[in-house]
């Protein structure tokens, strides 16, 4: 599907030279699957920025009586952008961890998905929880203080793709 000139230009030039240490499954092209686990990490590393700067600090503005309509509406909408990415960077970044070292940059980058999952379902979701039962400022005030742990470590993760990205 991609071609070595279309990889140059995505910066992934030599990474068809890079070693995995578990070759079994040598014929998925590499490349792809680390385009896509960018992409990924680029995308939710916006979005998490948009979110902490902009929309959790902006539910404080929603008053109470819509907040009950505001917040569920929120929840599924912002699930079908950020769910099915969420997805796509687990799975890319541990294909990526399993054909590589146990401390190679892509396992530390794998590593740092799985801290953002775990964040996100100890942190985030509890406050979700009880903001789904009303507006409460201080519960808001949580989910954005909380929200920073998630912020810096997809910051991290997209910087240290770009980071393997440019050192290949």
């Amino acid at each position: 599907m991609f071609d070595e000139s279309w990889s140059d230009i995505l910066c992934c030039k030599g990474a068809e030279n890079t070693h995995y240490e578990n070759e079994s499954l040598a014929s998925v092209d590499l490349n792809l699957i680390f385009l896509i686990n960018l992409s990924a990490s680029l995308f939710l590393t916006g979005l998490i920025w948009t979110i902490q700067l902009v929309h959790y600090p902006a539910f404080h503005f929603v008053d109470e009586a819509d907040f009950l309509n505001f917040h569920p509406f929120h929840n599924r909408r912002i699930s079908f952008i950020v769910i099915p990415v969420m997805i796509t960077e687990l799975i890319t970044s541990g294909f990526l961890w399993w054909n590589d070292e146990l401390f190679s940059l892509n396992a530390i980058g794998f590593y740092l998905v799985c801290l953002i999952w775990t964040s996100t379902f100890l942190l985030s979701v509890p406050n979700h929880a009880k903001l789904a039962k009303g507006k409460d400022d201080i519960v808001i005030t949580s989910l954005v203080n909380t929200n920073w742990v998630r912020t810096i470590l997809w910051t991290v993760k997209a910087g240290l793709s770009v980071f393997i990205c440019i050192s290949i």
